[in-house]
């Protein structure tokens, strides 16, 4: 990186991730795509220690506590996903951290409405653009009955089951994860699950994800039969959805998530709360079924009518593939083109 002293100023992209192994750095991986195809010098970095300057993108919100950041030449962008200010002390910090270091900030990339709002509440509203958590289509294809039948046995589901599936990190830290993150509702996901576990006698869940033990400790309480595959490579995730029936989604708070146009891409019926950018993307009933925040019963009777309801299913599903076309990586590079031309001289 050291050649780069020497380079046009704001002639190159670098896009530091939080080094997780998980979603932000898959976004890390995604955005040099982008930036690749649009002829954009780029390179993914684990920090930027030297003033450049150039252009840096953070896929973490929690990278604008670094005070360090706001010392350097850099034009700054970083995605601001969700995080309430209200609901934690860390995403307050967070808030009050880009408020007051907005003249360090060039831009800051959005994925659903709801945020676009309150962070245009607190900044000049020029430097915000949405552009939603996209969908890369040649690697979430529609299920199979082939490859359906075809994962269940490599994970040793019996066929006759009905699998809903859950893939996210809804435990604290990065360890087992047996204290849960509430914004994640891994509470809800159980009570749902106990609630239909009464009308589907054949349930299983398949999970994935660090940091599950909440939830893994939940099922086994229930005595519902589950299977854990934590993959960190999305190809690898794409696999698991072609097991399923059903996804569901019990978050109170939301970026994406991005097994919301996953499911879709996949064929899968999705049951979701009304956060994130499902909110912006779910007409219920058409394209996937959606309930408030916290509504357990909600949740359940419209998980059971997704389930057995099979002209339902079929117009989920359809629906839901017209859906994720106008939000494939490929239909996004006209956004990305615009947002990188403020960030990029030339």
């Amino acid at each position: 990186m050291l050649k780069d002293i020497f380079s046009k100023p704001y002639s190159k992209l670098f896009i530091v991730g939080d080094n997780s192994g998980w979603s932000t750095d898959d976004d890390a991986k995604d955005l040099k795509n982008f930036a690749v195809k649009l002829g954009v010098p780029v390179e993914i970095v684990k920090r930027m220690y030297l003033n450049l300057p150039q252009a840096v993108h953070y896929t973490s919100q929690f990278s604008l506590l670094l005070d360090n950041i706001y010392k350097s030449k850099n034009r700054i962008s970083v995605d601001y996903y969700h995080g309430n200010p209200e609901t934690q002390e860390s995403f307050r910090k967070c808030f009050e951290a880009l408020k007051s270091h907005q003249d360090k900030i060039t831009q800051v990339r959005v994925s659903n409405s709801d945020m676009e709002r309150l962070i245009k509440s607190i900044i000049d509203p020029i430097k915000v653009m949405r552009i939603p958590l996209g969908i890369d289509t040649s690697i979430f294809m529609p299920q199979t009955a082939e490859n359906k039948l075809k994962v269940r046995r490599e994970y040793g589901i019996p066929e006759n089951t009905v699998v809903i599936g859950s893939f996210q990190k809804d435990g604290v830290g990065w360890g087992e994860g047996f204290e849960p993150k509430p914004i994640k509702g891994p509470d809800i996901f159980l009570k749902v699950i106990e609630k239909l576990k009464n009308d589907v006698p054949n349930l299983w869940v398949l999970l994935s994800g660090p940091s599950r033990g909440y939830v893994k400790s939940g099922l086994e309480k229930l005595g519902i039969p589950y299977r854990h595959k934590y993959f960190k490579e999305s190809s690898y995730v794409s696999d698991l959805y072609d097991a399923l029936d059903l996804y569901l989604i019990t978050s109170r708070e939301e970026g994406g998530p991005k097994s919301c146009l996953q499911s879709m891409a996949k064929g899968v019926p999705l049951v979701t709360t009304a956060v994130g950018q499902c909110k912006d993307l779910v007409i219920s009933g058409e394209n996937a079924m959606m309930a408030p925040i916290d509504d357990v019963s909600g949740l359940y009777a419209l998980s059971l009518q997704a389930l057995r309801d099979q002209n339902l299913r079929e117009k989920l599903i359809n629906k839901g593939l017209k859906t994720v076309r106008g939000n494939s990586f490929d239909s996004q590079l006209p956004l990305w083109r615009e947002y990188l031309r403020k960030l990029i001289d030339g």
